[in-house]
């Protein structure tokens, strides 16, 4: 039997024109991405994309509050250890690649939408969290920004394939040696 109805066999049309978002972003970027393919990868309508996000801002905005809160959980799984909060935002970067190159590429997507500043601002608590932890007499605002800079600055130099060749094939394990330099 066919149907004249396409995309309603996903269940969740929303979540499959994402996970289809992610999966392109995987291959071609984000500047690449068209509501066109995405329709075509979701096997959906080329007008079933904007119904659900508007336009390619809507949906790249939809993704960037995913990609915060998926974080967000990644960061908080480690405890108050700062080393392990670092591995843990090195490795989202790692497995969530499209995600990541989203978020912080805020020109893509409504930056100021109140659902991604709340998605934002978890990971960012969940972040500061290890921060709290450090010794008496730090500044938790200026760590919190040193940390991030160092973990999101290793993140991005491993994504693009900027590291020296004997940094090492493992994000997680370079990432450790040198997040832990911080505490020597």
């Amino acid at each position: 039997m066919t149907t004249t109805t396409r995309g309603y066999h996903h269940g969740d049309l929303r979540r499959a024109l994402l996970a289809a978002a992610v999966e392109a972003i995987g291959e071609s970027g984000p500047a690449a991405l068209s509501l066109r393919d995405l329709a075509r990868r979701a096997g959906v309508s080329h007008a079933a994309p904007a119904h659900h996000f508007g336009d390619k801002a809507g949906l790249l905005t939809a993704l960037a509050v995913e990609g915060f809160d998926l974080l967000a959980e990644a960061l908080r799984r480690p405890g108050d250890d700062l080393l392990e909060i670092g591995v843990a935002y090195v490795r989202f970067a790692a497995d969530h690649r499209a995600h990541f190159e989203v978020m912080f590429a805020p020109g893509l997507y409504r930056a100021d939408d109140p659902e991604v500043a709340a998605a934002r601002a978890r990971a960012g608590a969940a972040l500061r969290g290890g921060v709290a932890a450090l010794p008496a007499g730090s500044t938790p605002d200026r760590d919190a920004l040193a940390a991030w800079s160092i973990v999101h600055g290793f993140a991005t130099l491993w994504l693009a394939g900027a590291l020296p060749p004997d940094a090492g094939r493992d994000p997680e394990a370079t990432a450790r040696t040198v997040i832990r330099r911080l505490f020597e």
